[in-house]
C-alpha cells in the first residue's frame, strides 16, 4: 500500500516536471528565433558636411548616431535628435530640427519625429510631431497635425507636403488660419 502511494505520487509529479522542463526549453527555442538589433557602428557628437561639386549641400549635427548596416533593412538612427541645415543652389538655408531621426538606406527617406521644426531665412516655420524628408526630391511630407507660421500669418492643419524652400506647399486639411496681411 505504501509503494502504491509512492507510485501514485510519482505519476502525478513526473508530468509536472516534464511540463516545466519543456516550457523552459520552449522559451529558449523562441529566443533563438529572435535576433537582437545591435548597431554595427556608433558615433558620438557628429558634425557631417555633405558636399556636391565643391558646394556644401547640408550640415548634419547630432549628439549620437547608430548605424544598423548589417540588418536586413539597413538604416541609420539618431536617437538624440538632429540639427540639419540644408543649402540650395543660391546658398539659402533651410533649418531642420527634431528629437529623433532615422534614415533608411536605399530609400532616400529620413523619418523625423518629436518636436519637428523646419524653418528658413524668410521667417517661415513648420512645426509637427512627425515629418518625412525625401532627400532625392528635396520634399517634406506628413499626415500629422501641423502649425505653419509665415510673415503672412499662422495656419493650422493636418497633412501637408512642401519643397525644402517652402515655395511649393500642398496642405490637405486646413483647420484654422490667421492672416495678418488683411
Amino acid at each position: 500500500m505504501k509503494s502504491s502511494k509512492i507510485t501514485f505520487f510519482l505519476l502525478l509529479l513526473l508530468p509536472s516536471i516534464g511540463q516545466i522542463s519543456c516550457e523552459s526549453n520552449f522559451k529558449e527555442v523562441q529566443k533563438m528565433g529572435l535576433s537582437e538589433f545591435t548597431p554595427s557602428g556608433e558615433a558620438d557628437t557628429i558634425n557631417l558636411k555633405y558636399t556636391d561639386s565643391g558646394r556644401i549641400k547640408a550640415v548634419l549635427i547630432s549628439p549620437k548616431m547608430l548605424d544598423y548596416a548589417t540588418v536586413e533593412y539597413p538604416y541609420t538612427e539618431f536617437p538624440q535628435g538632429i540639427d540639419l541645415t540644408l543649402y540650395d543652389a543660391k546658398e539659402k538655408k533651410t533649418f531642420v530640427k527634431s528629437n529623433y531621426a532615422s534614415s533608411f538606406k536605399g530609400t532616400d527617406l529620413i523619418d523625423l519625429q518629436g518636436n519637428v521644426r523646419i524653418s528658413n531665412e524668410n521667417g517661415d516655420l513648420l512645426e509637427t510631431e512627425q515629418l518625412y524628408f525625401d532627400q532625392k526630391n528635396e520634399w517634406f511630407f506628413t499626415q500629422k497635425k501641423f502649425k505653419f507660421t509665415s510673415p503672412k500669418g499662422v495656419t493650422y492643419g493636418q497633412g501637408i507636403d512642401f519643397s525644402k524652400d517652402f515655395k511649393k506647399v500642398n496642405s490637405q486639411k486646413i483647420s484654422g488660419e490667421i492672416d495678418k496681411s488683411e
